[in-house]
């Protein structure tokens, strides 16, 4: 299976598209403005203590507190190597199951923490909605080929490397290269091809990072930054980049040199993949991602037999439904409805990496009778799934047809960073943000100047999108008209919504 990572990057906003055999599967957003926080170190300062969830609030210089539970803090009694799960028995005390299968009594948040302590925290989950970021004291910082644990002394393979020998004998290399180090370590996916000299590179990277950390944390105070994670276009180079990846194509110069340097340090075998795109055409046009990330924000996904699926995202759950449409088949109903399942079935696998769906999803397939055709959608479904980069859990299908799934979620949806929810519906549809709107104006912009060419642009659009585009924006447009060469006038249409906009060449 060929794959190529397209970045896209704008002084806004950085966009990465992972395209397999032609077809977008994935899309990841940071924006200047907003950029995630998941991997980043922090000073922190316990804000509250909640010994009735076993949790406590901490103050890591966010808008919002970060919620932190007892399971994610690190003991002497139980190294997170060991904990499989913390739960409450009946009579409230927290007990966890560890390694060899006996129980220990795990400590209350009560006796792990106190009111206004110091404490050094990971980002686990980026704020999502109107929970905070949620935290954990066990650090991991990820390379190439490796995850480190500083304060754990285990070593660890990926559950996806299957053979039993590679796992050994990785083990055994990653041993030999760690004996005097303090920390453990995780090999992730890609060491399974990896050189020697590529898994030592990683050791000595990991080992500079922490170093540098740890002079930080001397320092710091609460609410400072320890540590901060790649820029997107870097992790994108570092995470997503495998085998199979022909090419990486980006279309800033600025970031193609970084993204050359970081390759040439860290994944010399890259290097070579990666090639600058400096086409008039946009490089999302190009292999029309834009309509797709417009499809990905629809309730409706038709598939190719003229069946479809609904999506619909609430703050609970994700509801995924199964329908026919207008597809009769050309047997018998069972047939028809087996065929628009399997269907459905790899259409959702790719929905659920595309739109970034996680937590809760249920799925309600087509009522089907043959149990034969139960287990094949379920199959399908299973093997779909299992190129997800993100951990999905699945169950057996009910009696219903409904399945159950659970997808890590650690960032917000692709709709809940693209849109907003609608003031005029109270919340069951949602629209694009002006500044999402501000940034298609852009687009749209570069796109004519590059295709047609104008002495003058006019841009009509609502009040609240010229509004951004004459303060938050204004220096973007500045940017934008000394780019082209051409001035860019601005003009409200009081009936204009919120996502519509017209660019006139004058």
């Amino acid at each position: 299976m060929s794959e190529e990572i397209l970045i896209n990057v704008t002084p806004q906003e950085t966009r990465v598209a992972a395209i397999e055999n032609g077809v977008l599967q994935e899309v990841y957003v940071e924006r200047a403005r907003s950029r995630g926080i998941v991997g980043n170190v922090y000073k922190g300062r316990v804000a509250r203590i909640l010994p009735g969830m076993q949790a406590a609030f901490v103050d890591i210089g966010l808008n919002r507190a970060a919620f932190l539970h007892a399971s994610d803090i690190r003991t002497p009694e139980a190294p997170a190597r060991e904990r499989a799960a913390v739960a409450l028995d009946q009579s409230g005390a927290a007990v966890a199951r560890v390694s060899n299968g006996n129980a220990w009594p795990a400590p209350r948040i009560n006796e792990l923490l106190h009111d206004e302590q110091e404490l050094v925290v990971q980002v686990v989950k980026d704020p999502l909605g109107t929970k905070g970021a949620r935290l954990t004291t066990q650090i991991t910082l990820p390379a190439r080929y490796l995850v480190y644990m500083p304060y754990s002394r285990h070593i660890g393979v990926s559950q996806r490397i299957g053979d039993d020998t590679t796992r050994e004998r990785l083990r055994n290399l990653l041993r030999s290269l760690t004996e005097s180090d303090e920390g453990g370590y995780i090999l992730r996916t890609m060491a399974e091809t990896a050189a020697e000299e590529e898994i030592e590179t990683d050791v000595r990277y990991l080992r500079r990072i922490w170093s540098a950390c740890q002079e930080r944390i001397k320092s710091a105070k609460p609410g400072e930054l320890i540590h901060e994670d790649l820029p997107l276009a870097l992790r994108a180079m570092r995470d997503l980049v495998r085998a199979n990846v022909e090419k990486i194509r980006i279309d800033s110069r600025e970031t193609y040199l970084k993204a050359i340097d970081f390759a040439i340090k860290f994944i010399p075998e890259t290097a070579e993949r990666i090639e600058y795109y400096p086409g008039e055409r946009p490089i999302f046009d190009l292999y029309s991602v834009e309509d797709e990330i417009q499809k990905a924000l629809a309730r409706k996904v038709l598939l190719k037999s003229g069946g479809y699926l609904v999506i619909d995202q609430t703050e609970a759950m994700t509801t995924i439904d199964v329908n026919t449409g207008a597809y009769v088949g050309r047997k018998s109903l069972e047939e028809t409805l087996f065929k628009t399942n399997l269907e459905a079935a790899q259409a959702i696998a790719r929905q659920l990496r595309l739109r970034n769906l996680g937590g809760m999803i249920i799925v309600d397939f087509i009522d089907m009778s043959d149990p034969d055709h139960k287990r094949a959608v379920l199959r399908a479904l299973e093997k779909a799934l299992a190129r997800d980069r993100t951990k999905v859990y699945m169950t057996e299908m009910s009696p219903l047809g409904l399945v159950e799934l659970t997808r890590k979620r650690t960032r917000e949806s692709l709709e809940h960073v693209l849109c907003q929810p609608c003031p005029v519906c109270q919340g069951r549809g949602t629209l694009k943000t002006p500044q999402t709107v501000c940034y298609e104006i852009f687009r749209e912009i570069l796109r004519e100047a590059r295709q047609f060419g104008a002495d003058e642009y006019l841009v009509v659009a609502s009040q609240v999108v010229i509004d951004l585009l004459l303060d938050e924006e204004a220096t973007s447009l500045l940017q934008l008209q000394e780019f082209i060469g051409k001035p860019i006038q601005l003009k409200v249409e009081p009936l204009y919504h919120q996502e519509q906009y017209d660019v006139v060449l004058l």
